[in-house]
């Protein structure tokens, strides 16, 4: 007789794909035990996997999915530009009509341009840092993800091992081979704590050339940036002539016009990506007009030059035009009630079933730890091999229960989402943190 895994078309196309892709996927994110599972079609805020077995979808494709899957309004309008073509060596009205659109809903938004990735909009971002101020180094939190550019990558996963010491923390690579002089160029500071952080970024005042900097960084522990630490920030970069760069490529989500018109900040850019690509690659970066003059041809500042097989292209511009549209502020504010809703239900479940657990978010967003107190950097979010057990428990039990969570626990939400939904995430996870209780 066939065991469950035989009979799955998943485990099947598993085994397929480990002939010819390392390690059987595309992307490390979507691995799981035994296999992952293949989707045959997402509606909503529900995905169905080809062995017939539908689940909440509560990763949105790495918060990349605010209206879920195959929103219908989307749908009729990617349809209709692939009608009249997909890509082209010539300009869009379809550009033009949403950068106007992105640049209206924020005030630090004077020009913006358009690329294919969050990891692209950083990118470009980093250099035009440089290019505009004449340096080189780039200052990142410790811990915080930001795409996969060699500096911008240092330090996103270093261990107790490697971390360094509290006021002066290494540069640590994440991939074997990253250069030493890509190391030597990134300042590494601590999230939160304003004194340390200043006294780091002024050993290396001459030569910094942007902050680069999550207002609530998932990786570090999903907490929103203190006022007074970016009060100071901005006020530093200003000092020492570098710029200040936030990266909202998911926390754009949390407000119409980004996180930063919550804190009342203008940042000299902006990278975004994710959800303004409307469920396509995309990715833009907005920003001061002086600055964002360094890719422009026509100017005398011209000093980047930039360009982009698909930057722009007409079905990720309609496409992200149409979801931000339809992201206005009634459909923002309900979102950030139903984040809200989840994370008391949260809270209670953990108090009612003694776990050692927190949780932290806000903005559509959440993130449940395995600690009893929330972490508040990412040296306190780091998990112990305890810690890690429980969260993978936890995780094996929402999915047992019909959830996709992104892997450290953490949910997006998306606007098809009601309370029914969160309700039922909220009680998944009571029974779940009920079953880790007693873990070790």
């Amino acid at each position: 007789m066939k065991t469950q895994t035989e009979l799955s078309r998943s485990a099947e196309l598993y085994a397929r794909a480990q002939k010819v892709l390392p390690g059987g996927v595309s992307r490390n994110s979507i691995i799981r035990a035994p296999y992952p599972p293949y989707v045959a079609f997402g509606k909503g805020c529900r995905v169905t996997d080809i062995d017939g077995v539908t689940r909440i979808d509560f990763s949105n494709n790495m918060a990349s999915l605010i209206h879920g899957h195959a929103h219908p309004e989307i749908v009729r309008v990617v349809n209709e530009q692939m009608a009249r073509g997909s890509a082209f060596m010539m300009a869009t009205e379809a550009e033009v009509v949403y950068a106007e659109h992105l640049c209206s809903r924020s005030p630090s938004f004077d020009m913006l341009r358009f690329v294919n990735s969050g990891t692209e909009a950083i990118m470009v971002a980093i250099k035009a840092s440089r290019a505009f101020t004449g340096k080189y180094k780039v200052a990142k939190v410790e811990g915080a993800y930001h795409g996969g550019y060699d500096y911008a990558e240092v330090s996103q996963a270093p261990t107790p091992e490697t971390w360094g010491s509290d006021d002066k923390p290494h540069s640590v690579p994440l991939v074997f081979g990253t250069p030493e002089s890509a190391l030597r160029d990134v300042v590494i500071i601590p999230f939160n704590n304003a004194e340390r952080a200043i006294n780091i970024l002024n050993a290396h005042a001459h030569e910094v050339a942007c902050v680069l900097l999550d207002l609530m960084p998932h990786r570090v522990g999903l907490n929103l940036a203190k006022p007074e630490y970016l009060e100071a920030i901005r006020n530093w970069v200003t000092e020492h002539n570098a710029l200040l760069v936030l990266d909202e490529v998911i926390t754009f989500r949390s407000e119409y016009g980004g996180l930063q018109t919550r804190f009342g900040i203008k940042p000299d850019l902006t990278a975004l990506g994710k959800m303004i690509g409307g469920g396509f690659p995309v990715g833009a970066v907005a920003g001061r007009a002086e600055v964002m003059d360094v890719l422009n041809p026509k100017s005398h500042k011209y000093l980047f030059p930039h360009s982009g097989t698909f930057s722009a292209n007409p079905i990720s511009t309609s496409a992200g035009l149409t979801a931000m549209q339809l992201f206005d502020h009634k459909e923002i504010a309900r979102l950030n009630g139903l984040t809200n809703r989840a994370i008391e239900g949260i809270q209670k479940a953990i108090d009612t079933t003694g776990a050692r657990a927190s949780v932290t978010g806000g903005g559509s967003m959440l993130r449940v730890h395995m600690k009893e107190e929330p972490p508040h950097n990412f040296r306190e979010a780091f998990n112990t091999d305890a810690e890690k057990n429980r969260l993978t428990a936890l995780l094996d039990h929402l999915f047992d229960e019909g959830f996709l969570m992104i892997n450290t626990c953490s949910a997006t939400l998306s606007t098809p989402m009601t309370e029914v939904e969160i309700d039922a995430l909220v009680a998944a996870m009571e029974s779940g943190l009920a079953k880790i209780a007693s873990m070790p």
